[in-house]
């Protein structure tokens, strides 16, 4: 195989931006109360992100910051009863493993994986933590597999919560709404575009979390989950699904980057990338073609073979492989399948009176424009934004902190509470070498 360049680092340089939206303080003096909830006993229902996943794994320090932590330590000081989470121990506290920054070298970011401490009892299955909780986040959970039984046993996540005799027949749901709560705040949905998204929109018939759920098998999980913790006049918070196309995974690697690449380390003057589209046929990529992160590490672009001797992605006839991008149309029917999910989550929002925290308006302006809080700029760049950590989709523990505060504001508004908001900027974004 012939390499026509090396296919470092092209995610971005490190640079700050400025951002133009601040954030306010709390005000001195602030009298907490519950309003018209009741905390004393609050769960919360999600997936990767309720759950503290972050640098592509799920760790202690990241279980420990998770957003609903955040808002159950709050909610101590309204009548707020124990919040458990299923945490590592401190001899297993790299969980599952996950990704560092070790160094930068001319600005590029160079990662490793951090492989001790882990928390495997065998390979594929963590080790099991089967005592009481109320964070319920279980990464990879989807609204469509939450009442599906086989898939605690498919999910390494959710097998390490069950007791060894539900394991492939209890669903999520139905784990999920037996806690006897009082409160709850539930955010899932994201996975049900995600899966799709992050394999370029490509369907593995074999992987049920490649497949793009259908609307109506939306709404009718999800108003069957709603209507299951609210049987008993519960009352909670809803998050609305966030922009997934405008994440650091989908954003950092650009046309513009990947052929400024090409240009400085070949020497050739590229003027087009080729790309796979859902159809099977090949175009020369525009600037509203996405590519996934993970692209910029893979080491293709540029690549001969025997079997396609023109070069990888800089040919019609050996373009880039439709699951390392999501081609513009593609893009367009993500987007339209968030908004129609959005319009489900906001609608039983209403019906039901529950608080609903708009993730979606809130992380498309740390987008941008950004915003800054208490004088740190936080927005949605690569490493540097303060907001994603190092896999480019899910939270730092600034990020959780700030999304805790958009769930405090939101119960806040809906119950008439006075809970106090948590103070973000004591929270990391990446943490740098």
């Amino acid at each position: 195989m012939k390499r026509i360049f090396k296919n470092t680092a092209l995610y971005i340089g490190i640079v700050s931006t400025l951002v133009a939206t601040s954030c306010k303080p709390e005000i001195e003096g602030f009298q907490t109360t519950p309003g018209e909830a009741n905390f004393s006993k609050y769960i919360a229902v999600g997936n990767s992100l309720t759950a503290g996943f972050a640098d592509g794994g799920l760790y202690l320090e990241g279980q420990q910051v998770a957003f609903p932590n955040l808002i159950a330590e709050q909610l101590r000081q309204v009548g707020g009863g124990d919040f458990r989470s299923p945490f590592f121990s401190e001899n297993e506290r790299n969980g599952s493993g996950y990704l560092q920054l070790k160094d930068l070298v001319n600005g590029q970011p160079v990662m490793e994986n951090i492989t001790d401490n882990l928390a495997y009892r065998e390979p594929g299955k963590l080790s099991k933590y089967t005592d009481d909780v109320e964070n319920l986040g279980v990464p990879g959970m989807r609204l469509d597999l939450s009442k599906f039984g086989p898939f605690g046993a498919a999910n390494m996540y959710f097998e390490r919560l069950l007791q060894d005799g539900d394991v492939g027949t209890k669903t999520y749901m139905d784990f999920a709404t037996e806690k006897n709560h009082t409160f709850f705040s539930f955010w899932l949905g994201n996975n049900d575009v995600l899966g799709n998204a992050m394999n370029g929109a490509v369907t593995n018939p074999e992987d049920p979390t490649t497949v793009l759920t259908e609307t109506a098998t939306f709404e009718h999980a999800y108003r069957e989950f709603i209507t299951k913790l609210t049987e008993n006049q519960q009352k909670g918070v809803v998050a609305t699904i966030p922009d997934v196309t405008a994440i650091p995974f989908f954003t950092t690697v650009t046309r513009g980057t990947l052929i400024a690449a090409v240009k400085a380390e070949s020497g050739q003057d590229v003027q087009d990338l080729y790309i796979e589209i859902g159809t099977g046929t090949s175009r020369a990529a525009s600037d509203d073609d996405l590519f996934i992160l993970p692209f910029a590490s893979a080491g293709l672009l540029g690549n001969t073979s025997g079997e396609n001797p023109a070069p990888y992605g800089l040919h019609p006839s050996n373009p880039i492989e439709s699951k390392y991008v999501l081609d513009s149309d593609e893009v367009t029917a993500i987007q339209a399948r968030v908004k129609a999910f959005n319009n489900i989550i906001k609608k039983v929002a209403e019906e039901e009176e529950l608080a609903l925290a708009d993730a979606h308006a809130y992380l498309n302006r740390v987008q941008k424009p950004g915003i800054v809080y208490n004088g740190v700029a936080v927005n949605a760049s690569f490493i540097t934004g303060n907001a994603f950590s190092l896999d480019g989709v899910h939270l730092t523990p600034m990020g959780n902190a700030l999304i805790a505060n958009l769930f405090i504001e939101a119960i806040n508004k809906q119950y008439r509470s006075r809970i106090p908001k948590v103070d973000a900027s004591k929270y990391r974004g990446v943490r740098f070498p």
